[in-house]
This record gives C-alpha cells, structure tokens and sequence, in this order.
C-alpha cells in the first residue's frame, strides 16, 4: 500500500476528530452557549450539511487543481475554522464555523478518496478506501475520546484547539508524500505505470477509475454525471444515507443516553466512546478485506444486524452492562457496513473519477444530518434519552426497504431480459 495512501487516513483522522468529538461535548456546550441539548446537536448537522452540499461542489471546483495543492488547501482552511471556533463565545458564530470547516472536509475527502483508490490497483481499493476511512474510525477509538477528556477538565474549546493542533502534522506529511501534479505518473511510490492504467504489474488501473496524465479534464463533468446515472447506483446512495442517519442519529446523543438514562459517570463516556471507535475499526478492517470479494453479502448482513442492534441498545439502555457491550458491536457493523458501501458506490460509477468520491461523502454526511437531526426531534417531543436509538433502528428499517425494493426490481430486470432473450433465440430457430 503507498505510503501516502496512510498520509491521507492521517489527515482524515484530525478531520473525523472534528466531525465526531461534538458527541461527548454537548452538554459542556449547552451549558457554556446557553442553548438546548438538541440546538448542541445541531452543531454535528451544520457539519454535515457542510458536507454535503461541500462534496460535489469542492470536487468539482478542485477538479482541475493539482491533487496536493487541493488537499494543502482545504486542510489550511479546516484548521483555521477551528482555530475561530475555539474563540468564539456566539452559538451562531460556532455553527457557520462548522459548516465551513465541513465544505473544507468534504473537498479533501473527495478528492482523497479518488486519490487513495487511484494508486492502488482493482484488487486493493476496497483496502485503500477502508484505509481512508479508517481515520475516522481512528479517531473514534483516540480523537473523539481525547475530546471528551479535554472538555472535561480544561472545557470543550480545548478540544477544538486540539484538532487544529493534530492537523499540522497532516500538512507536513501530505507536502513531502502526495504527488504535486494532477497526473498520476510520479515517479515515485504508488506510480501508475504509464499514467493511463494500461500497463501491466501491481500498480496498474483502470484509466476510468483515475485522473489520468492529462487530469479530470479527459473525463468531462457531464460524462461523469451520466456515469452516476446508473440505476443501481442512486438506491445505492440512498441506502448509504439511510444507514449513516441510523448511526449518527445515536451516537450524536451518547453522552446524555449514558450519563442520563444508563447511569454512567462522566467518567464514562470517552470509555464508551473508545469501545465505539474501537469497534469502527474493526469493521473497517474486516470490510476493507471482504468488501471486494462478497460486497452485497456484507452489507446486507451488516444491515440487518444493525437495525435489531438498534433496537437492542433501546431496549437495554438501563442495564450498563449491556449497553456497554453493544456500543462496540454497533461501532463495528455500522462502520464496517459504510466502508462496504462507499466501496460499491465507487465500483459503480468507474467512469466518474471525481463525483463518485464526492457522491458517497455527500451520502454519508445527508445521514449525519437527518439523523442528529430526527434524534434532536425525538428528544425535544419528551420521548426520553432513548428516543435516537429508536428512530435509529427506524432508519435502518427504511434501508433494508430500499435495499430489498431495488434487488426485486434488478431481478425482475433480469429476468425480463433473459425471457427477451430466449424469445429472440426461439424466433431465430423457427
């Protein structure tokens, strides 16, 4: 795997710190900015709503830009935001804050994504990706914990000077590591022989699925939108969606579900975060090894053990034991099953080498909108700190419908073409 492959999982590590850490800092924030619990929780769906409108329109703003310098870029602005985050004393100011910081986020991982997947060959972009994202999960199991413990002692705005200071290394790594022009030919680690994909060896791809030696500019933008026409490809999103708001729609209230109706201390909740991101790494690992070979066999198992997850953390919630075992399951079935879906939404927009990254970070983060979002609804209705793990489980009961209704519809697609078919070969014979 190229080194610079882990450089971008570096970077997005700092970045997924951010998104995440709001998690264990909600209450600390309510209480400093003088807002509610789910007004708190806005603050992670401002960040996605960054997200993703930010996807597709800073990919396609950055698509001509030599990859390093995009990536220099968007990390220099998300350090800055965070640096005027950790100053601020308006909630207002904080949430344009967030929304900034996340346009910045989804530009570079749209183009890390198409980065990562380009410099490894076909049998190994499940594992790139799994390795991108797995700076998420990274930061779940070291990051979003830290947080935690810094707003506990020193207060939430620690934790945001923390992310900013994290990211430094990432700009240094990322001018010594990643390529500096659009081409993919470097001469160095992670070379695609030939720049086009054609030749043969480890280190070939598909010239449909890079930037080319001549960039993004041979594949046009409205190429690459009818490439992410493909009928199995919108329902694909949509499941993605669905399933990112079931886990972001709890895990944005842990800390209160923990503090307030498990009877955890505060001394809890990084642990439990930790066991959360400890999880997410797990299944990234294992989807990042399956998801090539058997992609509709992981996720449809990680669907469905999702939603009776769900609804398992609901129904235990009181018992400290239980809820504690479950987080770490349920960190790895919802990350291991993103990482798979991220990774067939790339295998079926090939043809797309710039918006298929930036349609999954868009996916992934509509998800994390309308899931703190419908959690924040849930709360504010009085339906108690259990609610988000409810609506989570609804959430993923319309993901098994819409993964269901479209393998129906494929099949019956199927099955009039192979009718078709075999009526053009009898008419043939007679």
């Amino acid at each position: 795997m190229p080194f610079a492959v882990y450089v971008l999982g570096l970077a997005v590590f700092a970045q997924g710190t951010s998104e995440f850490m709001l998690s264990g800092l909600v209450s600390g924030i309510a209480a400093d900015l003088n807002v509610s619990l789910s007004a708190a929780g806005l603050l992670t769906s401002s960040f996605a709503v960054g997200m993703v409108v930010g996807a597709p329109l800073m990919a396609l703003s950055s698509r001509t830009w030599p990859r390093r310098r995009a990536l220099l870029f968007f990390l220099a602005v998300f350090v800055a935001v965070h640096v005027a985050g950790a100053l601020t004393p308006s909630y207002g100011v904080l949430l344009a804050t967030r929304f900034v910081g996340a346009l910045a986020n989804a530009g570079f991982w749209a183009v890390a994504l198409t980065t990562a997947v380009a410099l490894v060959p076909d049998g190994l972009k499940g594992r790139a990706t799994a390795v991108v994202v797995g700076g998420v999960t990274v930061a779940c199991v070291v990051g979003v914990p830290a947080g935690a413990v810094l707003g506990e002692w020193w207060g939430w705005r620690s934790a945001f000077w923390a992310v900013a200071l994290v990211s430094l290394p990432a700009v240094l790594a990322i001018l010594r590591s990643v390529p500096g022009g659009r081409g993919m030919d470097t001469g160095g680690e992670g070379t695609i022989p030939g720049g086009r994909g054609t030749d043969t060896g480890a280190a070939s791809v598909s010239v449909a699925s890079v930037r080319t030696d001549k960039g993004t500019d041979s594949v046009s933008v409205r190429d690459e939108l009818r490439a992410l026409a493909g009928p199995r490809l919108r329902p694909t999103l949509v499941t993605m969606a669905l399933v990112q708001g079931a886990t972001f729609c709890t895990f944005s209230y842990l800390e209160p579900l923990l503090t307030r109706e498990t009877g955890l201390g505060a001394v809890w909740v990084p642990v439990s975060l930790a066991l959360f991101g400890a999880g997410a790494f797990a299944g990234v690992t294992v989807a990042g090894r399956f998801a090539d070979a058997r992609p509709v066999a992981v996720i449809a198992t990680g669907m469905v053990a999702l939603a009776l997850g769900w609804a398992a953390l609901a129904l235990t919630a009181g018992s400290p034991v239980l809820a504690l075992a479950l987080i770490p399951l349920l960190g790895m079935l919802a990350f291991g099953t993103g990482t798979a879906l991220i990774t067939q939404v790339l295998s079926l927009a090939p043809g797309a080498p710039t918006l298929a990254g930036a349609f999954s970070t868009t996916a992934f983060n509509l998800g994390a909108t309308v899931g703190p979002w419908a959690g924040g609804l849930a709360l504010d209705a009085g339906s108690g700190h259990r609610a988000p793990a409810w609506v989570s489980a609804l959430l993923m009961g319309a993901a098994l419908l819409v993964a269901a209704t479209t393998a129906g519809s494929r099949r019956s697609r199927a099955g009039e073409r192979r009718l078709s078919a075999v009526h053009r070969s009898a008419r043939g014979r007679l």
